[in-house]
């Protein structure tokens, strides 16, 4: 997952930030006389903080939540499960989830970056996927 600074949809005054093995978890970026954090899925994390306190932020939420499961709201139809595969500052590709099965049919999706409305976590009131 690239989230480098100065890629496409990052303002140039956003500085990336790295854990200690290099991994980029987000942005930091100035908030008038204060700072602002965002995650790799463009969302803010924390805002109007000072610099260690953002960077704090990032490091605590890390990328974890980029391996769980999500949910893609289509037009007309249910909500799909599905998991990510890129996420960069220029887009955000989804997959349908496979549950393990290499042989399950897989449709992918590219969404605009920051993480858009339609794609969020499941919720308890969501269908279960695996019913037809």
């Amino acid at each position: 997952m690239n989230a480098e600074s100065g890629a496409q949809g990052v303002p140039p005054d956003w500085t990336v930030h790295r854990r200690d093995d290099g991994e980029a978890v987000g942005w930091i970026h100035p908030a008038g006389d204060t700072w602002s954090a965002v995650d790799v899925l463009g969302r803010e994390v924390v805002a109007s903080v000072d610099w260690l306190a953002a960077e704090a932020a990032l490091e605590g939420r890390g990328l974890g939540f980029l391996a769980e499961p999500w949910m893609l709201e289509r037009e007309g139809q249910r909500p799909l499960r599905v998991r990510l595969v890129e996420v960069t500052p220029a887009r955000i590709v989804v997959k349908t989830d496979d549950y393990g099965d290499i042989n399950r049919p897989m449709e992918r999706f590219e969404l605009p970056w920051p993480l858009p409305a339609r794609l969020r976590p499941p919720r308890a009131d969501d269908p279960d996927p695996r019913v037809f």
